[in-house]
């Protein structure tokens, strides 16, 4: 499934872990809503109830066809990353834009506008965790 840059939340999720239960139902259904794009898939890694009550953690690797950018948009909890492949400028509300590339981290706090542009001419791969409150989009326009 693609990502919509409108409102960051299309997961793609592995068919054989949706068909063997791996992959908890609340979860795929608050990360696979939203309208589709094409240059950006999200495939859904893993997620679990937690680490509190009323919580979800959800890993997915995020991937950025060349040129793509990515809408502004919020999470309803915190966002860590990690680049494994390609770059990408990272634009974070009340924060310098980070240029980031292979083996760089980020973390984006809760419910801040935060984006993705200019990154170059190859596909950027990224893994994130998202540590978001169950039940609430994974992401929203900002």
């Amino acid at each position: 499934m693609e990502l919509s840059r409108r409102d960051f939340a299309g997961v793609a999720t592995c068919a054989i872990c949706a068909a063997a239960g791996l992959v908890p139902a609340d979860a795929q259904a608050q990360a696979t809503s939203g309208t589709q794009t094409t240059g950006l898939t999200r495939k859904l890694l893993s997620s679990m109830d937690g680490p509190v009550p009323g919580y979800v953690t959800i890993v997915a690797q995020v991937e950025i066809e060349p040129g793509v950018l990515v809408g502004r948009h919020t999470h309803p909890g915190i966002e860590s990353g990690y680049v494994i492949e390609g770059a990408i400028d990272l634009p974070i509300e009340g924060q310098p834009t980070r240029s980031l590339k292979p083996g760089d981290g980020f973390q984006v706090p809760p419910e801040t506008p935060h984006a993705g542009a200019k990154n170059g001419d190859m596909k950027t791969k990224i893994v994130s965790t998202y540590v978001v409150e169950k039940g609430k989009p994974l992401a929203s326009p900002a």
